[in-house]
């Protein structure tokens, strides 16, 4: 139990760390499944995978709890309404998500859940963010602040969140890009995108836990310790990513984290073609 509490731990670092940085957490947990094998079946492992971010979630929520909280009593009726209307957009954006990626799930899970698949998309997405950076250099953002954030362009968002339906896109990296793509200050694009992981993931835990426990699954009480620890390590850890990418995007681009993609999926290809 001791040797898989260790294994917990580091994968709970990586999904914390990895979650909201646009490096793809699921792409980083399936690959570290490679090395770092938890003793249990492929069914928990498939959940636990997915349920752990529900400590990233939590990170978010302690972040940000003030903004988004309607009901503060510290809020004006203004500032109240504007709240609300941050929500209703998350809500708007994370719709092509769901229409999307409900029916597909199982499909997805199946047979998009590769070393190819997620090296492809390791590697598109890196030079992506070096494409984008390079055409906006020069250009100035039109939505600065996320009140001026219309309801088109926060729907547009989410139609980029559907790509990270596909395992190693990165769904912060989808949204992020689909931000500043429509035009989006790479703050503004950022914290709509933590925004829109609350939703988002906690949907996908529910329905991982869900299909879970219909397939007849139950947990053990080591796998309960398992997954309340792994929880735990993600959200210490989503807590200090996110305070770390807030700081850096004030004064850096997206672009090291475009190189990073790269340089990884070279790494990936180079050990699943000549090692394994």
């Amino acid at each position: 139990m001791f040797i898989e509490l260790i294994k917990t731990i580091i994968l709970g670092i990586i999904e914390g760390f990895t979650e909201f940085l646009p490096i793809s957490s699921t792409g980083h947990l399936y690959l570290a499944d490679e090395f770092i094998k938890l003793n249990e079946s492929t069914s928990f492992i498939n959940m636990f995978m997915v349920v752990i971010q529900f400590g990233a979630i939590l990170a978010v929520i302690l972040i940000y709890f003030h903004k988004l909280n309607p009901f503060s009593p510290k809020k004006d009726q203004v500032q109240k309404r504007q709240t609300w209307n941050i929500w209703f957009k998350v809500i708007l954006a994370i719709i092509p998500s769901v229409v999307i990626g409900l029916p597909l799930n199982d499909w997805m899970d199946a047979h998009l859940t590769s070393w190819q698949v997620i090296s492809a998309t390791l590697l598109i997405y890196g030079i992506l963010f070096i494409v984008v950076e390079n055409w906006l250099k020069n250009k100035q953002p039109q939505v600065s602040d996320l009140d001026s954030l219309s309801y088109k362009t926060a729907f547009t968002i989410g139609l980029f969140q559907v790509l990270s339906l596909i395992p190693g896109t990165s769904r912060s990296g989808a949204t992020i890009l689909g931000g500043m793509t429509v035009g989006t200050s790479r703050f503004v694009a950022t914290e709509f995108s933590f925004f829109l992981a609350i939703p988002t993931m906690f949907g996908a835990s529910l329905l991982k836990i869900g299909k879970y426990f219909a397939h007849g699954n139950t947990f053990t009480g080591s796998q309960t310790i398992i997954l309340l620890v792994g929880t735990f390590v993600s959200f210490i850890v989503a807590y200090a990513s996110i305070k770390f990418l807030l700081d850096y995007i004030k004064r850096n681009d997206f672009k090291a984290f475009g190189w990073y993609r790269i340089i990884l999926a070279i790494i990936v290809i180079l050990y699943f073609v000549l090692v394994k």
